[in-house]
């Protein structure tokens, strides 16, 4: 059976998520994990995944989505950046599917919380070297069948009682699924054999001889019912029986025993090889529903906590990328409102065939942020997600890539702008027409001139790629140079500041201006700088 609620038509890599979980538990208690030689819990992750987490701040996202379950925590991540690709398809599938979550929240979480308790029932240590002898293997598989049937009870009520209320072809599809394969009589019928291979009345089988008398052909058959009916009683005596012949071991007799105990695994172990597969299919059944399952129960942590503190969530609408579409109204950064004291404020923006956003305007007025809600937005709407906005329509993008600047090299192995371009020749090897740039300042080790003409030079390359960028900056020199050329593709916005010098934390349409209102902090911070300019040199003979 195949859960198929993230890919309408492929599976989903649980194994990778479970390695990566075992090794995120391993880290935080201290324990070993395996992991084998060939195996990348990472694989499937774009190269600039750690830049993406580090840059938009998606930590606490992933902490809200996650509330400190391991899975859903590597999924959400798994998930949210390999939206970076994003297919319309799959947005559309995934969208319909969270939208069912969100009206039977009760019943996701129930699933989901079957698959947890599924797991629990199977913890244990596996049977290493045991896996070689068919009665160890016989004992595990008949355990795990018998822990997990009581589930597959419930999964099939589960989908026969609420299955109707869902609407999206992935919940459909699964319930259907649970409805046909899991019906009562099938149940049943494995619970027998669960009994029977508990071998209540010893082991009858079969065997042929072979070259040498070696026995070959080795056969298990299942035991009569030892139910004697009162035609069996009066054959049994008045009527003739079949000659029995039988022998005794004695209780010392340990090499008897041995040569009885081959006969024995050989008879089982075809069956005791059938019954371990389909115990690893019904227990890896349970595992990948929960890997499926746990991105949507991040999603309704996310959902509650965001809607908890009074913030709107909306379906976004995505368009190809090639209509270079992008607006939204009350656009706020979901990271700042799940960790701030404070009301977030929200963005409006109207960028549709737009290819360069220049966002300018004083220190500390929100641009960095507001880069950040549109970065994070994107990834949410690739990934099939609800986003924290009153509506979102933007195109989707082939990858998304950002460049923000860091602090100093603690190693002083190079210096910030040598590390500057470093980072941003990684990114254009990397990116392809169609995908999105989010620099932070970029280039702002250097000076106004040198590091305008290097960003100028980056922009006209990139944009001239079908590359769509977003850039914040502070360089005049360099907003001022494509403002006057009065270019259709590019868009100026600018960061609010009143007259008084408080920020509005709003971002607006507005030409670049020569200051960045610096005084505005240092006022803030130190006081009136027009007031202490007079005191903020001593005469040179008060020098020492």
């Amino acid at each position: 059976m195949k859960a198929r609620l993230l890919y309408p038509d492929a599976d989903f890599d649980w194994t990778r998520v479970q390695q990566a979980v075992a090794e995120r538990v391993a880290r935080r208690t201290g324990h070993r994990s395996y992991r084998a030689p060939e195996s990348d819990p990472r694989a499937g992750l774009p190269a600039n995944a750690e830049d993406l987490k580090r840059d938009l701040n998606l930590a606490p996202l992933l902490s809200a989505m996650a509330q400190e379950d391991d899975w859903i925590h590597e999924v959400s991540w798994r998930i949210l950046l390999g939206g970076v690709r994003g297919d319309p398809a799959v947005i559309g599938y995934r969208q319909d599917i969270l939208r069912d979550c969100l009206q039977e929240s009760e019943v996701a979480r129930r699933l989901y919380a079957l698959t947890v308790e599924a797991a629990e029932r199977t913890r244990g240590p596996s049977l290493g070297v045991l896996s070689r002898y068919p009665d160890w293997v016989l004992r595990d598989a008949a355990q795990t069948l018998e822990r997990l049937l009581p589930l597959l009870r419930e999964l099939r009520e589960i989908a026969v009682r609420h299955g109707p209320r869902f609407r999206a072809e992935g919940w459909v599809r699964l319930f259907t699924t649970l409805r046909e394969n899991l019906i009562e009589t099938y149940l049943e019928e494995v619970q027998g054999h669960l009994q029977q291979l508990q071998f209540p009345h010893g082991v009858l089988l079969s065997a042929q001889l072979g070259m040498a008398n070696k026995g070959t052909h080795y056969r298990l058959h299942r035991v009569p019912d030892r139910r004697r009916t009162l035609r069996d009683w009066w054959r049994s005596l008045f009527g003739e029986s079949s000659p029995v012949y039988r022998f005794d071991l004695s209780p010392r007799d340990e090499a008897g025993a041995r040569a009885l105990q081959e006969l024995r695994s050989r008879a089982i172990a075809s069956v005791a090889d059938a019954l371990g597969r389909a115990a690893d299919h019904v227990r890896d059944f349970f595992a990948m529903l929960r890997a499926e399952l746990a991105f949507y129960m991040g999603c309704l942590n996310l959902h509650e906590a965001l809607t908890g503190r009074g913030y709107p969530t909306c379906f976004p609408r995505p368009a190809s990328d090639f209509e270079r579409r992008l607006s939204f109204r009350g656009l706020y950064d979901a990271t700042l409102a799940l960790t701030g004291d404070g009301p977030v404020v929200p963005n409006d923006l109207e960028a549709d065939g737009k290819s360069l956003i220049f966002i300018t305007g004083p220190n500390a007025g929100g641009k960095t942020t507001f880069l950040r809600s549109f970065g994070i937005a994107q990834l949410l709407m690739q990934s099939g997600v609800f986003v924290p906005a009153q509506s979102f329509a933007a195109s989707l993008c082939t990858g998304l890539f950002t460049h923000f600047k860091r602090e100093e090299d603690t190693a002083l192995e190079r210096g910030k702008l040598d590390e500057e371009l470093r980072r941003m020749s990684a990114i254009v090897d990397q990116i392809h027409p169609g995908a999105v740039l989010l620099c932070n300042e970029s280039f702002s080790a250097t000076n106004e001139r040198e590091g305008s003409e290097i960003a100028r030079q980056i922009l006209r390359a990139l944009t001239a790629h079908g590359i769509r960028v977003c850039f914040v900056t502070h360089f005049y020199d360099l907003a001022r140079s494509f403002h006057d050329r009065e270019l259709d593709h590019v868009l100026f916005l600018r960061a609010e500041r009143l007259p008084d010098g408080r920020r509005t934390y709003r971002i607006l349409p507005g030409e670049p201006l020569p200051t960045s209102h610096g005084e505005d902090v240092y006022s803030r911070v130190f006081g009136d700088l027009r007031t202490e300019r007079v005191h903020a040199i001593p005469p040179l003979q008060q020098v020492r």
